[in-house]
């Protein structure tokens, strides 16, 4: 799974909502570029111009240009007031990567449809905003009349394979997802990719997700506040997975240059995160319930070339560039204790 942490534009300001409101704007950060820059760790960042979406008119181009740039390598997914093809081309052409289709997919199908025929379904996503079971649009402003499920369905139909949903009366209320109606989401059309929105608040709300089977996630509000940290958010997002059935896994070092097994190591939650982050091998030792730096005392570092989990995600494999002998008695490898066969 992946997080996708959230920009709201209005007026050239960052700004949140709740339940959508427009009469609870307010501002939650001074300079949206720069909010931008430090989301680059995410793969992809979420941005809405909510002026587009209440009335159509799209007045932050520039803006998102600006963020587009200050994001990279992160892509941008942009929803607000795309209801046309030229819109489209526009946000194309300012360098976002996916357009979230909202209003205009209720309206008038054909141009959904011929959005993915021309960018592919994977750039192009309709936006779900219900509230109660019944689909709203512009803006959150006007209740189409839709059953959430019946136009779940018409969407997928069009071609389409992603699909961001919003709860709004779990939007900005820090209260948790709305997991039950995202469920029925899931099982409906196990295919699509869905994106849940609304309600991301915590670390345990990211795992309830990711259990889910939901593709990503959107958070807002409470990445602003710090309720959410992104950092280990997008850990729990994209490795939790890992530590499901057990708290620590195996972690197998192979020398990179020549494939030899050098070690066997256990990580936490935490000793990965630091692995991934530092670039040198980090273990929780069993016997000392602490974690500790592979070489921290010797000298003897491993250098982190690439991690790859098995087919099970049971255990991890670790290619590494050792700094000196692997093993505490000073050999390379930790295996060299045979134990003949047949014996």
């Amino acid at each position: 799974m992946e997080l996708l942490p959230a920009i709201d534009l209005k007026e050239g300001r960052c700004v949140r909502l709740l339940r959508g409101d427009f009469a609870t704007v307010h501002e939650v950060a001074p300079d949206p570029v720069a909010v931008a820059e430090s989301f680059r760790s995410a793969a992809m960042i979420h941005v809405v111009d909510l002026d587009g979406a209440k009335d159509g008119r799209r007045r932050n181009a520039e803006l998102v240009k600006k963020i587009v740039e200050a994001a990279a390598p992160a892509k941008i997914e942009l929803g607000g007031g795309l209801r046309t093809m030229n819109d489209l081309a526009e946000a194309d052409a300012l360098g976002v990567w996916r357009f979230v289709i909202g209003s205009a997919a209720l309206e008038d199908p054909g141009f959904v449809k011929d959005a993915v025929l021309r960018y592919g379904s994977g750039r192009v996503a309709v936006g779900i905003d219900a509230k109660d079971g019944r689909v709203r649009s512009h803006g959150w402003t006007g209740d189409s009349g839709r059953d959430e499920l019946d136009f779940f369905r018409e969407v997928a139909s069009l071609g389409v394979t992603t699909v961001v949903y919003t709860d709004i009366a779990a939007d900005g209320a820090l209260a948790g997802p709305s997991v039950a109606r995202l469920a029925r989401l899931r099982e409906t059309l196990p295919g699509i990719d869905l994106i849940a929105s609304g309600g991301v608040t915590t670390i345990n709300d990211v795992k309830t997700l990711r259990q889910l089977g939901v593709s990503a996630a959107i958070a807002g509000k409470a990445v602003y506040t710090g309720d959410l940290p992104l950092e280990e958010a997008l850990f729990e997002a994209r490795y939790g997975a890992l530590f499901d059935r057990a708290p620590l896994i195996p972690g197998i070092v192979q020398d990179e240059e020549t494939n030899e097994v050098l070690m066997l190591g256990h990580l936490s939650p935490e000793s990965l995160r630091l692995t991934l982050r530092t670039g040198r091998a980090t273990f929780f030792s069993r016997t000392r319930r602490q974690l500790w730096v592979k070489g921290e005392t010797s000298g003897n570092f491993l250098d982190v070339v690439s991690v790859a989990a098995d087919c099970y995600h049971n255990s991890l494999l670790l290619r590494c560039r050792p700094h000196g002998p692997t093993c505490h008695t000073g050999r390379a490898s930790c295996f060299f204790n045979e134990i003949p066969l047949g014996g």
